[in-house]
């Protein structure tokens, strides 16, 4: 088994907001490769993921982003399971990023939207950008409706 230094841990930590019992072993599994480890990670948060899937998601934001000029703005709402996670800057940050994208592409519904390249990094897609702040959070995430408006 690899030995991993707290400083290892602390970086990868603060890149997935994973626990440190569970990065530690992770990062022991992946013999201190840190982007395997991230995959490992990934992984493994997702099936995390897909068993709250069915959590009921009555909390959460409606955040808006006009774009500069005000010709353009967009409105998305977006649900999570508790007021906690709607109050922290991981989901106000996720919502920011909807909107902005919404603003930027055009999407004509969510499943559109959650299909897309996200605008930041196009080889993620909007909908794994959701999926990694719902890892994060250890949430249920659910874009629930998107409005575009323009001039």
């Amino acid at each position: 088994m690899t030995k991993v230094t707290a400083k290892e841990i602390k970086k990868l930590r603060e890149a997935t907001g994973a626990g440190i019992m569970e990065v530690k072993k992770v990062l022991e599994e992946a013999k201190g490769n840190e982007s395997k480890a991230k995959e490992i990670l990934k992984k493994k948060g997702l099936e995390k993921v897909k068993k709250r899937a069915g959590k009921v998601t009555a909390e959460g934001k409606v955040y808006a982003y006009v774009h500069a000029g005000g010709r353009v703005g967009a409105m998305v709402m977006v649900k999570c399971e508790t007021d906690f996670v709607g109050r922290s800057d991981e989901f106000q940050g996720l919502c920011k990023e909807l909107a902005m994208q919404v603003a930027s592409m055009e999407p004509k519904n969510v499943k559109e939207l959650l299909e897309q390249e996200y605008i930041r990094d196009s080889k993620k897609k909007v909908g794994d950008l959701v999926k990694e702040i719902a890892v994060k959070v250890k949430e249920n995430v659910v874009v629930e409706k998107i409005v575009r408006l323009s001039l």
